[in-house]
């Protein structure tokens, strides 16, 4: 279906482009539920979310849409139980954490509700109509090669998970099928939520540890930013970090030839346009989109990383 789903991003692009008063073949409310801005990269999904609406209902004024922003999993659940309560027609969710949403998003879906999942996806497969998000086993893959590539010879790794989700697992199991038979060792994986204060205390847990550290998967931006201060704080060098999704901030880092930085993987809160774009354009037009629309996570290197650097961005 990917073929198709970029057909209609083309034909609702000029839609937008080419029409003043829009003709909506039926009123529709798309309810959209995302995690609040906890940090970065969520600061950022919530900026282009927010955009993203105000630009639909400005294009097709009779659909209309109810954003909730969510602290935690219960509230995300809470709030996607009053979406229903305001009988929307369609569900765009990004979920806080993959298992607790599951079983509400499926009851949404038993009411007839069209489900677009975006990025993180849902604890069992078939439940929705849509899904919008990144190339999670390249992104695991890409981090594998590049240790494998900066340590040819072998290296000591260790790895900062993200929060317990669907793509957090698929990543990881990526990552490690990546290495098999290689010479890099991961030392140790543990959580670190995606936040740089977690990615801080996870960092100095491993530098009191293991003695010797050739490199950091961080599995974020954010939490690369915390493991780059713990190894500065301890005094220690030449450990490689490699974040992801493609902060504006460890771009720059790259494009200025950082000690500790000289990579990042994409991974970028945009991937939410296309979501609530597609299934606007779905009640608007009655257009038959379902299937899977992925963006690839490629390396971000200094070569190519002014292709990635947006620093009017918010993220």
């Amino acid at each position: 279906m990917l073929k198709g789903l970029k057909s209609a991003v083309v034909a609702g692009t000029i839609a937008l482009a080419g029409w003043a008063t829009p003709s909506v073949a039926a009123d529709a409310v798309i309810g959209v539920s995302i995690p609040a801005a906890t940090h970065g990269w969520t600061g950022g999904l919530n900026y282009h979310t927010k955009r993203t609406i105000d630009r639909m209902k400005q294009a097709f004024p009779n659909v209309d849409f109810v954003l909730t922003t969510s602290s935690s999993a219960t509230q995300q659940v809470n709030d996607i139980e009053d979406l229903l309560a305001r009988n929307v027609n369609a569900l765009v969710v990004l979920p806080f954490e993959s298992d607790p949403l599951t079983a509400p998003v499926k009851a949404a879906k038993a009411k007839g509700v069209f489900i677009t999942a975006v990025d993180r996806g849902l604890g069992e497969e078939g439940i929705e109509d849509l899904y919008v998000g990144g190339d999670n086993p390249q992104y695991g893959r890409t981090a594998a090669e590049y240790f494998k590539k900066k340590f040819p010879e072998g290296g000591k790794v260790v790895v900062m998970r993200g929060i317990p989700t669907a793509i957090d697992n698929i990543r990881i199991e990526a990552f490690e099928e990546a290495l098999k038979g290689s010479k890099i060792e991961v030392l140790d994986k543990q959580y670190a939520n995606w936040n740089p204060d977690k990615g801080f205390e996870v960092m100095q847990d491993y530098l009191q540890r293991f003695p010797q550290i050739d490199g950091v998967w961080a599995g974020d931006d954010d939490a690369a930013l915390g493991a780059i201060e713990a190894i500065r704080q301890s005094g220690r060098q030449k450990i490689a970090v490699l974040g992801g999704s493609g902060m504006n901030k460890v771009i720059k880092l790259v494009i200025d030839g950082h000690d500790l930085v000289d990579a990042d993987i994409f991974y970028p809160p945009t991937l939410i346009v296309p979501a609530i774009e597609l299934v606007t354009l779905k009640f608007a037009t009655q257009a038959p989109i379902t299937g899977r629309y992925v963006l690839d996570s490629p390396l971000i290197t200094k070569g190519n990383a002014a292709e990635y650097y947006f620093p009017d961005a918010p993220y």
